[in-house]
């Protein structure tokens, strides 16, 4: 893995944050409610000086939206995609010492040892823990409950499915559909064409063949239903379980420890 002494601008790294949000719109309708509605349950349960931990981080979008909103705040940034991590560095580099980017793999089932024993008041994460099998969605919310105090929260935002072959299931797969037309006919990026653009700069491409060995051998997984992650949460430890948004098959799902 090419050392991080190569560098990308801030504003390059906040141009493609923007275009990482416009991309994710367009897969994910109404997806700045889904921030918002974690910025409130934060704001409503947690001191005003919360120490967050961002699960799968992306480029940093919820790390930086939450040191935008709470002044006081710390976050801790994770994620296995060392382009991700590389363009993650540069967005929170704006916010200093209160914030971190540190590489861990979730299938590893030490990844909390990036966090040198220190515990946090919030997990958060987006549209990536999906991609783990049940199995493993189960050891990451119980390394999750092990991190946070009595009181601290854990917050996912992600697709969960209907059951194939029902009119909801139909419902929410046509509005997806209709959603990235839009998006799309708007000028945002498909998922591909962001990883396109981000490669153009040479620092970020320089992490290229080493992202693609990381993610050789793990294809999509099956999605776990709603039911799934709060039986999961309850079997990890959290004592209160639910949801706090929906839109048609996307939640923001609650666990509270």
């Amino acid at each position: 893995m090419p050392p991080e002494t190569t560098t990308t601008s801030t504003t390059t790294a906040r141009r493609l944050l923007r275009l990482w949000d416009e991309q994710q719109a367009a897969y994910v309708a109404d997806r700045e409610e889904r921030f918002a509605v974690m910025l409130d349950v934060l704001r409503l349960l947690l001191p005003d000086d919360p120490t967050v931990l961002d699960l799968a981080c992306g480029p940093g979008a919820i790390a930086d939206r939450v040191l935008t909103a709470f002044p006081h705040a710390r976050a801790v940034a994770v994620d296995y995609d060392p382009i991700l991590l590389h363009i993650a560095r540069g967005v929170l580099a704006d916010h200093g010492p209160r914030a971190e980017v540190r590489e861990a793999d979730l299938v590893d089932p030490d990844w909390p040892g990036v966090l040198d024993g220190r515990r946090v008041d919030a997990v958060l994460s987006s549209t990536a823990l999906h991609w783990l099998s049940p199995e493993q969605l189960l050891r990451v919310y119980q390394a999750a409950a092990e991190l946070l105090p009595p009181g601290g929260l854990l917050l996912n935002a992600d697709h969960l499915r209907f059951a194939p072959s029902t009119t909801l299931h139909d419902l929410a797969r046509r509005h997806d559909i209709r959603a990235q037309e839009k998006g799309f006919a708007s000028g945002a990026l498909t998922y591909q064409q962001w990883y396109d653009e981000a490669l153009a700069d040479p620092a970020i491409a320089a992490f290229a063949q080493e992202r693609e060995r990381r993610f050789a051998d793990r294809p999509p997984q099956a999605l776990a239903p709603l039911d799934f992650h709060l039986a999961a949460l309850r079997t990890a430890g959290f004592s209160e379980v639910g949801t706090v948004w929906q839109y048609l098959d996307d939640y923001v799902v609650f666990a509270r420890r």
